[in-house]
């Protein structure tokens, strides 16, 4: 599956004719013996290609016609990416810092948290807007305060919603042209970080920080795509933008502008850390709860929106989990995407 799912560098600024898309997979293939790794491959591959389908709403054979502009874009956005250029790269949210300082903080109370968010008006409603969604909310109450939220959700809870309160703004579409790529995205999104986040606590690993770069990959899809459509509107005076030139994109560069993000944003070295074992993973680590939480999120946005995606059996080969843990979090993963609509 191109995409996020297996690291193989680009050659970035060349001048011959274009090459096929490089090869970088949210998702990488376990390489468990006895695995089959041509089907792992096959399944993975399969998935990206629903994936991709729904996001950008088109059939798979626009995935792969050539407009005949698609090297010229291509190397124009390589360029941009290369110097750290990119125009739409999202700045860093004015009070990202001192919230993940107090959150790092053990000794933190819960009335310094509840501080912090409402000396931001729009924070505060964006968090209680995704507290109460499907996602989050524990039972049928409403959230009605940040102090409410935080004494419900616990420390550990309130530090995924505040990642979610803080990235959804941006990853709401500007203009009618983005809006559909823009809702899928998110959406696509929020079920891969609560899928990885899930995952890290029942490994009991650092379950908010999995949530947070379970995110950017969602929120590096969209920055692509704004700067694809910048870079058409600019130098080709505004022809509609190509599927198959979208798709190079995110299959390219998607890993390096999610570490770009997390770098811009200054996020602890953790982070950065838990994106890198899942793009370039170890021999001894093929998977991470990223890995994980990106293939279950996937398959499960794609089956609730009834698109193509792979059976049950075939997703849980695919997953370094034990049965326990598969049921677990695919059953509330499911019951999340139901409650959502």
């Amino acid at each position: 599956m191109p995409g996020f799912l297996s690291w193989v560098s680009g050659l970035f600024g060349d001048k011959s004719p274009a090459p096929p898309p490089a090869r970088s997979r949210l998702l990488n293939p376990s390489t468990s013996p006895g695995n089959d790794l041509a089907a792992t491959d096959a399944s993975l591959d399969k998935l990206e290609q629903h994936l991709f389908c729904w996001l950008l709403d088109t059939p798979p054979s626009e995935l792969t016609r050539d407009s005949g502009d698609t090297h010229s874009i291509m190397e124009e956005l390589s360029k941009r990416v290369q110097q750290g250029k990119l125009d739409e790269l999202p700045r860093q949210p004015m009070t990202l810092p001192m919230l993940m300082r107090a959150l790092s903080d053990p000794d933190i109370s819960r009335k310094e948290i509840t501080d912090i968010i409402l000396n931001d008006p729009a924070l505060t409603d964006q968090l209680l807007l995704v507290a109460n969604s499907p996602f989050f909310r524990p039972g049928d109450q409403t959230i009605e305060s940040v102090d409410q939220a935080v004494f419900l959700l616990g420390m550990d809870g309130i530090r995924s919603v505040i990642a979610a309160a803080i990235l959804r703004p941006m990853m709401a579409a500007r203009n009618s042209g983005e809006a559909l790529f823009a809702q899928r995205a998110w959406r696509w999104g929020l079920s891969c970080a609560r899928a990885a986040e899930l995952i890290a606590r029942l490994q009991g690993k650092d379950a908010s920080a999995y949530f947070m770069v379970g995110l950017l990959p969602a929120l590096s899809y969209l920055t692509l795509y704004r700067e694809i459509l910048r870079i058409y509107r600019g130098a080709l005076a505004g022809p509609e933008v190509q599927p198959a030139v979208v798709l190079q994109a995110l299959q390219r560069f998607d890993w390096r502008i999610s570490q770009q993000i997390a770098n811009h944003w200054n996020l602890p070295p953790r982070h950065t850390s838990y994106l890198l074992a899942a793009e370039r993973p170890s021999p001894r680590q093929q998977h991470t709860p990223l890995n994980d939480g990106i293939i279950l999120g996937t398959r499960e946005i794609l089956r609730h929106a009834h698109q193509r995606n792979m059976g049950e059996d075939e997703l849980a080969a695919l997953l370094s989990l034990t049965e326990g843990q598969f049921h677990t979090v695919r059953s509330e993963l499911v019951n999340m995407l139901r409650d959502g609509h």
